[in-house]
């Protein structure tokens, strides 16, 4: 259905993606001696047809294919999952160095009010928007544990208190995080 909705151009949105891995790929090789294990795992994807349109509805904007290609930032995605937090601000640096840069947002050092952190770029590659999430294992698992627990149709109990605990789980991970990289600071200082 991806390939019908964005026809001729999906060729062309699978190069400008996998430039970004390969950026990826790159700052991780030439950081080989210094983080040997820069980045845990990497996923990708195009946005389907039925996500793209209901996106625009949402936004109010025309439910067509150059909508989706031209106002939404995020119909390619990537996202590189990163033990430490040094190496969200080592693939950043890598990343701006490399590509023409819309936005960036980092809401690892200003969180969203619900707890989310993760580093977001939105860059310019072949004309394409390419979103880049850039997040330790912490902030991955807290975001796919909340969206899970979020998006249940019939949740049942105080939603406020669900969101409070969910927050403050977020802030323990966060604070987790900062242990861990002082942890593999000090190893590396020794």
């Amino acid at each position: 259905m991806t390939e019908a909705f964005y026809g001729e151009e999906l060729a062309a949105m699978e190069r400008a993606r996998d430039q970004v891995i390969a950026a990826i790929e790159e700052i991780r090789a030439e950081e080989a001696r210094a983080d040997a294990n820069l980045v845990e795992h990497l996923l990708s994807r195009i946005k389907s047809e039925e996500s793209a349109l209901e996106k625009c509805r949402r936004r109010g904007l025309p439910e067509t294919r150059e909508s989706a290609l031209h106002a939404l930032t995020d119909a390619i995605g990537v996202r590189a999952v990163c033990p430490f937090l040094s190496g969200v601000y080592t693939l950043r640096d890598g990343l701006l160095q490399r590509f023409e840069t819309e936005v960036v947002k980092d809401y690892i050092h200003h969180a969203k009010p619900n707890g989310y952190r993760s580093l977001h770029l939105i860059l310019r590659v072949e004309g394409y928007f390419v979103e880049v999430q850039l997040r330790t294992i912490s902030m991955d698992n807290w975001a796919a544990l909340e969206h899970q627990l979020r998006y249940k149709k019939n949740v049942r109990g105080n939603r406020e208190l669900l969101n409070r605990e969910l927050k403050r789980c977020a802030e323990e991970l966060a604070s987790t995080d900062i242990s861990m990289q002082t942890i593999k600071d000090m190893i590396e200082e020794e």
